[in-house]
């Protein structure tokens, strides 16, 4: 009778704590928490965002928006495909968040090598390029051509993002402005599962010639003061599941309790039928 109640003890014992282990903590669900050991930003608090030096390199496969200006209408033309101009007023069907960008029908793609093709112009080399560096290299090739002055406006096509794992929505999206937000970025995914850990969002990003990979604690309030706070064209975010994937959900109280009565429910038949009982 003495070796049962130490049994039943040690297996209650053992139930508790697998329940316990399948609850998550707060501290691993909530956002831009003052983390110990980090200094505290307080509420009203003004802080300065990150100088970062690295501006977006244009790569071969990108998409730009490319408008010229002329009090010559006629001269307009000339740089335009058919139709590009109907279906930039009209909208053309794009999508925002879905499979085609917001200039994929209205703008110029980069090819393999990097070169957009104009017409009149013909080719124009702008990979390795940032924005404004392209639109001087545009300027250049018209101001040659043409008397006429010409203005030219350069744009990416918004900032293309591609989110995988534990999202609500995964998939290759597009955010409509000029600067946006890792935030933006998780708002148009959906809300992060929460089982996924929040404190390694990795983030792939493309550099001239190569990429990184960068992790961000979206747990840790330090996150506005960095410089990945702002994502980029063309970044990779990635959120892995935590372990307690591997047993069962803990979303919430309700079924963490389910989880920790079924496993008890368990130890306890496979109990009683070695005791004898049943």
């Amino acid at each position: 009778m003495v070796l049962e109640r130490i049994y039943m003890r040690n297996v209650l014992v053992i139930a508790v704590v697998i329940y316990l282990s399948s609850c998550v903590s707060n501290r691993r669900i909530n956002y831009l928490q003052n983390l110990p050991g980090e200094t505290p930003i307080e509420l009203e608090e003004f802080i300065p965002y990150a100088e970062v030096d690295y501006e977006y390199i244009l790569q071969p496969f990108d998409i730009v928006d490319i408008d010229f200006a002329s009090s010559n209408e006629e001269l307009l033309k000339a740089f335009e495909y058919k139709g590009a101009n109907n279906a930039r007023m009209g909208g053309g069907g794009m999508a925002m968040g879905g499979a085609m960008d917001i200039f994929y029908f209205t703008g110029y793609s980069l090819d393999k090598d990097g070169y957009v093709r104009i017409p009149k112009l013909g080719l124009v080399g702008l990979a390795g390029l940032t924005e404004k560096e392209a639109r001087d290299a545009i300027q250049l090739a018209i101001n040659s051509y043409f008397k006429e002055e010409v203005d030219v406006r350069v744009r990416i096509g918004g900032i293309r993002f591609t989110a995988l794992g534990e999202f609500a929505s995964t998939g290759t999206k597009v955010i409509l402005k000029n600067r946006a937000t890792v935030f933006d970025a998780l708002a148009m995914s959906g809300e992060s599962n929460i089982l996924a850990k929040k404190n390694e969002l990795f983030l792939v990003r493309q550099y001239d010639g190569g990429v990184k990979i960068h992790q961000i604690n979206l747990n840790d309030r330090q996150l506005l003061a960095s410089p990945y706070y702002f994502i980029q064209n063309n970044d990779i975010l990635y959120l892995q599941p935590m372990q307690i994937r591997q047993i069962g959900s803990g979303e919430n109280l309700s079924t963490s309790l389910q989880l920790g009565i079924s496993i008890l429910t368990a130890i306890l038949f496979i109990y009683g039928v070695t005791s004898g009982i049943f």
